[in-house]
């Protein structure tokens, strides 16, 4: 016995999107296999800065550095009492973990914009695709002599869109409004 229609369509989807999904994460472990090392070791201090664990360290070492410079221990001798020595080693720890966090943001920016284009490639291809489709279907009704309301939004539908057109109405468009990046979405 077959299974439901349904559960055919369901499962035709769940293949391609399993195999889309695959293939995304394939593509994210090879761009991860091919980082440098010192890109990985960015990373992983980034994240590391960015944690709880990281938060709680600094807590304990910076209560720690307090509790014996203000003398409340006496197992060591105060060794910063100014707490001049503490502002210096957080300055430059905070410079240090800009600069990996800068990196890190660099390298998802390169990321997106991969994406990015990838995504404008499909939804240029998905454009075109609906447009032939249009045209066969209005092609098809004409031969089947099914009459169908013409509007001209219909008739503007049919015609392909060429991408560097557009960009330079967006260009153009932002430049007349003294902008130089577009309205956020």
């Amino acid at each position: 016995m077959s299974a439901p229609r349904s559960e055919q369509k369901q499962s035709t989807i769940s293949r391609r999107l399993d195999r889309n999904i695959e293939a995304l994460l394939k593509r994210r472990e090879e761009e991860a296999r091919q980082s440098s090392r010192q890109e990985r070791v960015a990373d992983a201090i980034t994240r590391f800065a960015g944690s709880m664990k990281f938060v709680y360290l600094h807590l304990l070492v910076v209560t720690l550095w307090i509790i014996f410079n203000i003398g409340l221990l006496p197992l060591m001798p105060v060794f910063d009492p100014s707490f001049v020595i503490l502002a210096m080693v957080a300055s430059v720890e905070a410079i240090f973990i800009s600069t990996f966090v800068l990196i890190s943001q660099n390298r998802m920016t390169e990321a997106d914009d991969k994406r990015a284009d990838l995504n404008l490639q499909i939804c240029l291809l998905a454009e075109h695709e609906t447009t032939e489709l249009l045209t066969l279907v209005s092609a098809i009704a004409e031969k089947l002599g099914i009459e169908i309301e013409t509007t001209e939004e219909l008739e503007e539908l049919k015609e392909q869109v060429r991408p560097e057109e557009v960009l330079d109405e967006i260009e153009e468009k932002m430049h007349r409004r003294g902008t130089t990046k577009p309205p956020p979405a």
